[in-house]
């Protein structure tokens, strides 16, 4: 039975919330890649919410398919954010633009939301751009919505902004992809039933679950992802011999979210160093708020490295549990005075080591996601001070690199530390860990452990990590149970450990 894909945030940031953003990227291209197109578009676009992987799989080997889409954008806020002008520094030969989902206005009235006429001008200028850049601009009207009526027929919102681009297409002379009304054409032959199971689910203000009706999941992005394709070759004849020639077939990733959507159950495997590990990490307040539809290992431990946890034969303990998803984390036993068996250079060995854990990961079927190393809590002028940047910026590169999810625990907690003062942050300090020893050099001192977490750490930073899963491996967003933390997270009072001795 299929069950319920939800995730825990509400309908008016769950577009933000379940849209990556657009990738870094340079006017080189891979070796053998021909063209380079990319999409330029909302979350409906996306790789992990909308229909772009499904896309770029239907694309032949000699395309550099770029996607450059982000959630919740709008076509002048994407324009306000700069992806714009990256993207067309980047120098590709297409530009597939999708916009209207965020342009769209309502009773809302949000600052991304734009009237029509500002909506024409705005799609204008973005073809005008792309000419002078020697780019060609395909225009692709919306994907519907799921808005099924009691007639068992899809019910349109976004008739007047795919009017409105059809008429820049016209008048521009523009390549069109009529997405709206193929897509409706194809959900009313479907049916309700089957039309919805190709999005997520979502919880509503009141924290009901109900049905996404926007986003799309592995089997709605190869869908519609196929159709984009098929009808950018009829749209523009000269890249027809890009399309595949059949539709492609969803990767083992796919398949296995698919799973965890009809059901099936979950193995997570937690590898990293002693802020991860049972004992001070965050590990234990992550698989605290899982169901039991998911068996949660952790084998990160305490005083290891990226190196050091791969020769000591660690990481062949953790394959060997054959886990669908391994979240790997490491980067405080990296740095420099570790020693040698543990010490890497965040852009070269530490980097290389990440490398090898997410080859191997996929190597055994399972999917990888890179975790960012969660922030000391040592304050310098009112700020947390940042000794861990440089190992952050090698592990996002990398998850970048390989296209898999990265939780950025290092950026989130930060930046939820740095409204706090030291004194709040202490209240999230270990008492007496094995590995305290290393953060006190005065002796003279009562033991302070800025690293290690207690058990109400553990319970906010897990919750953080895990509610930052899911914005991208969305699939598993019912097995997350539970409220989100807040930004700054009020915690008990706590004895410290001195006290009363």
């Amino acid at each position: 039975m299929k069950r319920m894909l939800c995730s825990v945030f509400f309908v008016a940031t769950v577009a933000t919330a379940l849209a990556q953003g657009p990738v870094n990227l340079t006017s080189a291209r891979p070796a053998g890649k021909t063209v380079r197109i990319e999409l330029i578009g909302d979350s409906t676009q996306t790789d992990n919410a909308g229909y772009g992987r499904g896309f770029c799989a239907n694309l032949t080997a000699a395309v550099d398919c770029v996607n450059m889409s982000k959630g919740g954008a709008s076509t002048h806020t994407f324009r306000e954010m700069g992806i714009w002008d990256r993207a067309i520094a980047s120098k590709p030969d297409y530009v597939l633009i999708q916009f209207g989902h965020n342009d769209q206005v309502t009773s809302q009235h949000l600052e991304r939301q734009t009237p029509l006429p500002q909506y024409i001008e705005n799609l204008k200028r973005f073809v005008t751009e792309a000419r002078a850049a020697g780019v060609t601009p395909v225009l692709v009207t919306p994907l519907s919505r799921r808005f099924y009526g009691d007639d068992g027929k899809i019910h349109a919102d976004l008739t007047a902004y795919c009017d409105a681009m059809k008429g820049v297409a016209a008048e521009m002379k523009t390549p069109l992809i009529h997405l709206q009304e193929e897509s409706i054409a194809y959900l009313n032959q479907q049916g309700p039933v089957k039309g919805t199971s190709l999005g997520i689910t979502k919880k509503d203000e009141m924290g009901k679950t109900v049905d996404d009706k926007t986003h799309l999941n592995w089997a709605g992005s190869y869908v519609f992802g196929r159709m984009v394709a098929v009808d950018m070759g009829k749209a523009v004849p000269t890249l027809q011999k890009y399309v595949s020639p059949g539709a492609a077939k969803l990767p083992l990733e796919g398949m296995k979210a698919m799973n965890v959507i009809d059901g099936g159950t979950v193995k997570i495997v937690l590898v990293g160093d002693s802020t991860v590990a049972v004992g001070g990490g965050w590990g234990p307040g992550f698989c605290a708020v899982l169901t039991k539809n998911v068996t949660c290992i952790n084998d990160a431990r305490n005083g290891r490295s990226s190196k050091s946890f791969y020769d000591e034969g660690l990481w062949k303990k953790a394959l060997d549990e054959k886990g669908d998803y391994y979240l790997i984390q490491f980067g405080h036993n990296d740095m420099p005075g570790k020693g040698p068996e543990r010490e890497t250079d965040p852009s070269t060995t530490f980097a290389a080591n990440m490398q090898r854990y997410i080859a191997e990961t996929r190597a055994i079927g399972a999917v990888p996601v890179i975790v960012t190393s969660l922030s000391r809590r040592t304050y310098k002028d009112g700020k947390v001070v940042q000794d861990l940047k440089a190992y952050a910026a090698a592990a996002k590169q990398v998850a970048l690199e390989e296209r898999v999810t990265v939780v950025d625990l290092n950026a989130i907690s930060t930046g939820m530390l740095d409204k706090m003062t030291q004194e709040e942050a202490d209240k999230f300090n270990a008492a007496r860990h094995p590995d305290a020893s290393a953060e006190n050099s005065d002796k003279a001192k009562p033991a302070v452990d800025r690293t290690h977490l207690n058990p109400y750490g553990q319970k906010v930073f897990g919750r953080l990590v895990a509610d930052n899963l899911i914005r991208t491996q969305v699939e598993l967003g019912p097995d997350v149970v539970g409220e989100p933390v807040s930004a700054a997270p009020t915690a008990p009072v706590q004895a410290s450990p001195t006290e009363g001795k």
